[in-house]
């Protein structure tokens, strides 16, 4: 089965980059830039960034093929509602995926692989902003 965007299928993308590992390091090396940034660290009053990191290395393992724990601890990912607390306008947008890019970069993945998480990330970035500006 591929995915809407072409490329490797969304069943076997989580293996073929190589599993959780791969997915923990992009989380791991995206919070590394957002504990340093003025716009988004303050969306994470709570001083420990290591809950959110869980979280989204999570979905990003469920959502390209990997165990499903995501869903198993915190139901459907709902994303647009659980972003409705935060202001997420254009900057917020653009600085979120200015670490993701670094952190994809990083990855060394090969470039359809590459490309096919990159996209995904530029459109996920995208139906979160909730705040025109």
């Amino acid at each position: 089965m591929t995915s809407g965007r072409g490329g490797l299928s969304e069943e076997n993308f989580f293996e073929a980059v190589g599993g959780e590992a791969v997915f923990r390091r992009l989380v791991h090396r995206f919070y590394q830039g957002v504990a340093e940034d003025e716009l988004l660290r303050p969306m994470y009053p709570q001083g420990d960034l290591g809950p959110a990191e869980e979280r989204l290395a999570l979905f990003l393992i469920q959502y390209w093929g990997g165990p499903r724990t995501y869903s198993e601890q915190r139901g459907h990912p709902r994303l647009r509602m659980r972003h409705v607390p935060f202001t997420v306008d254009r900057a917020a947008h653009d600085a979120w995926l200015r670490h993701m890019r670094v952190a994809v970069t990083e990855l060394e993945l090969e470039p359809a692989a590459e490309s096919q998480l990159w996209d995904y990330l530029v459109y996920a970035a995208a139906s979160m902003v909730n705040t025109a500006g």
